[in-house]
This record gives C-alpha cells, sequence and structure tokens, in this order.
C-alpha cells in the first residue's frame, strides 16, 4: 500500500537521490522513465528543492511504500483553475508496477480538494514513451512549449541540440 506525505526541507537530501537516480546515470537506466540519453549530469539538486519547498503554492508530495520512499512528485498551484506537476519520480527498480499511475492519482485528488479544474505538465518532446503515458491518462497537447533551460546546469547539460518541454493538460 503506498502513503503519502508532504515533503519539508529535512527531506530534500533523499528527494535528490531518488530523482537524480530516476533521471540521470547509469541507475535511471534499470526504468523507462531516463532521460540519460538526452541529459548529463543532474536533475535536481538539495537547493532547488528546497527553493520549490519553500516557495508559497509549491509542494512536493513523497510516495512511501511501508517506509521506503519510492516515489515523488512536485506540485505548484499555478492560478485559480489549474495544478501544474512535474519531477513525477518512480524508483527505477519499481516503474512498471503502476505507482506512476496511483501518484497522478494523488495529485488530481489534490487538485479536487483545491476545486481546481485543470491539471498541466510539460514534457520533453523527445519522450515519445513518456507522452503516451500521459495520453493514456487523459492528457491532451496545448499546442505551447518553452525551450528547455540549456543554459542552467542545475536542471542538467543536453545532449541533443533544441530541447522543448512541450505542454499537456488534463481537465479534470
Amino acid at each position: 500500500m503506498i502513503t503519502f506525505k508532504t515533503a519539508t526541507i529535512d527531506h530534500a537530501s533523499s528527494l535528490v537521490e531518488l530523482v537524480n537516480s530516476a533521471y540521470r546515470g547509469n541507475q535511471s537506466k534499470l526504468g523507462w522513465t531516463t532521460e540519460a540519453e538526452l541529459l548529463d549530469g543532474q536533475r535536481t539538486d538539495s537547493t532547488s528543492l528546497t527553493e520549490i519547498i519553500q516557495q508559497p503554492f509549491n509542494q512536493i508530495e513523497m510516495a512511501f511504500e511501508a517506509d521506503r520512499l519510492i516515489g515523488c512528485v512536485h506540485i505548484k498551484i499555478q492560478d485559480s483553475e489549474t495544478l501544474y506537476f512535474g519531477m513525477l519520480t518512480v524508483s527505477p527498480a519499481l516503474q512498471a508496477r503502476g505507482l506512476g499511475k496511483e501518484i497522478i492519482k494523488h495529485v488530481e485528488k489534490i487538485a479536487r480538494e483545491h476545486n481546481l479544474k485543470k491539471i498541466k505538465i510539460t514534457v520533453i518532446q523527445h519522450r515519445h514513451e513518456l507522452i503516451s503515458f500521459y495520453e493514456r491518462r487523459g492528457f491532451h497537447p496545448t499546442g505551447r512549449y518553452e525551450e528547455f533551460p540549456s543554459h542552467d546546469p542545475r536542471f542538467g547539460l543536453p545532449k541533443v541540440p533544441d530541447l522543448k518541454l512541450l505542454e499537456y493538460e488534463k481537465n479534470l
């Protein structure tokens, strides 16, 4: 059974280890959510996560199985209608067990508790398997995108040119 808890700054180092293990480096290749072919470097660091945790309308929800941290997600209330989420993470060794779906259900529950009408995400355009995952869960492209922050090594160092973050949304 999965339980959820909202992160505090005391959880930042554990979250950094989990998130970086799922997105970058050799360990990330154990799962299907790796970005190791697209980006080098880190996905996040303690400073960035601490800033997120301390910002108003932001939180990181942690997923636990027993007492073991197995996943997380960053959520942010963008406006009176919209909840944004990102950094959806499941431990690489536990991927493909439906844990990501459970985390998304938790995000949707939080959005409904705040009477929000839609959820938004951004996905790197080359992540076709991840885009399909979100589309199967009711997300659709908005046609909007932003350039990947390739000038900021805190988010990783691109291995391919012209990375874009495509926006997807789901109406609740």
